[in-house]
């Protein structure tokens, strides 16, 4: 509601950048609406011109809205305040910046994720192209930077997003079972199969199953794997029969694929036959713009609504020219550490702990001890 709402216009303009259906309103027009299942935002200002909180809810009633925030700009103290099992909600602060904006649409908004980087939207905008399509797609990228989250984010925008979406990590399951977790097994079919097992490929069946990690698939897996991706059939360990199967597949990994396959230890065939549609993820260093975003949706995840910390500018600094060489698990590690620190709900540059002299080393050594290991396993 646009009246006595200096900040109308903005938060309309940034809820539209993230393809909200937000529209400005005034009083004059609101009760000729209907806007079920809507928010309602507005100044103190108004909420006092109308009559107080109780009247400002009989009119967000009347056009059917489940949701009302009042804003409280000019305030002393960062504070939210939670009434009617958090259908109303009463946000004070200094000022309304980006991390209060981002606050207010993590509160609205049902997504699990945020960004505002340019390089982010070109991701976003390729993986809802490749999700009304239903070819495998193949995520590369390094550690920590939303392979499995962009996964979900094409199931959920798929034809099949009320079907399930099954994860697996393939490099922490040990050999000997990987095979039996993918394909199923028959009763008897080993020692310990005392009952039968489908297997996550027929779990996935109508869905979409994540290969996480593929690179980290024994090679003695990968020619079943292929013929599997080719034929769309399972031959459960033990079993005598093929059985059909209906899977959308995405494979993530964080290496070279190109390395991997001159090595011999990814074959080439297999390959191609993921790599239908490639997707690229970067490092947080490379889209600084989605470091407040990310925080305050990680702020969100980690409290409960009334108790979402807000970052100080000086905070901010911090964590918007750091390098982040753990990515969005090393940030989400360092707000956890600062919800602890945070007094009266605001993170300060002193509740900011980095030890990037650990955490450059460690991200930097994982590659080189990831290929160790694999060396020892070979």
């Amino acid at each position: 509601l646009k009246d006595n709402f200096n900040q109308a216009e903005i938060l309309n303009d940034f809820f539209k950048s993230k393809s909200l259906d937000s529209k400005l309103l005034d009083t004059n027009n609101l009760k000729t609406l209907n806007l079920p299942k809507s928010c309602l935002i507005c100044s103190n200002e108004l909420m006092e011109k109308i009559g107080g909180k109780s009247d400002l809810l009989k009119i967000s009633r009347n056009v059917g809205s489940t949701n009302l925030i009042v804003l409280k700009s000019d305030e002393s103290k960062y504070e939210i305040k939670k009434d009617l099992g958090g259908a109303f909600l009463e946000i004070s602060c200094t000022d309304v910046g980006d991390v209060i904006i981002e606050i207010i649409y993590q509160i609205i908004s049902s997504e699990k994720y945020s960004f505002s980087d340019k390089k982010t939207h070109a991701l976003i905008n390729m993986a809802k192209k490749v999700a009304k399509t239903d070819v495998t797609v193949f995520i590369h990228g390094p550690t920590g930077t939303g392979k499995e989250v962009i996964s979900n984010f094409i199931h959920q925008n798929s034809e099949r997003a009320e079907n399930p979406f099954v994860a697996i990590n393939c490099a922490a399951i040990p050999e000997n079972m990987l095979e039996a977790m993918l394909f199923g097994h028959e009763k008897g079919a080993f020692t310990g199969a005392s009952s039968a097992n489908k297997g996550i490929f027929r779990a996935a069946d109508t869905g979409t199953l994540l290969l996480d990690e593929i690179s980290e698939m024994p090679l003695s897996l990968q020619a079943k794997l292929l013929r599997v991706l080719q034929e769309k059939k399972v031959t459960p360990i033990g079993g005598q029969r093929d059985i059909e199967v209906d899977v959308r597949v995405i494979a993530t990994t964080n290496r070279d694929m190109i390395e991997e396959v001159q090595e011999k230890k990814f074959r080439e065939d297999l390959y191609y036959r993921l790599n239908v549609f490639p997707i690229e993820t970067s490092n947080l260093s490379e889209r600084p713009n989605d470091i407040i975003p990310i925080s305050v949706a990680l702020l969100k995840r980690h409290s409960s609504i009334e108790n979402i910390p807000l970052i100080s500018k000086e905070a901010q600094n911090i964590l918007e020219n750091y390098t982040w060489p753990g990515n969005v698990r090393e940030l989400e590690n360092v707000l956890q550490r600062a919800i602890v620190l945070s007094e009266d709900n605001i993170i300060n540059q002193k509740d900011i702990m980095i030890d990037s002299s650990i955490s450059e080393k460690l991200y930097a050594n994982q590659d080189s001890n990831n290929n160790n290991r694999r060396a020892v396993q070979a």
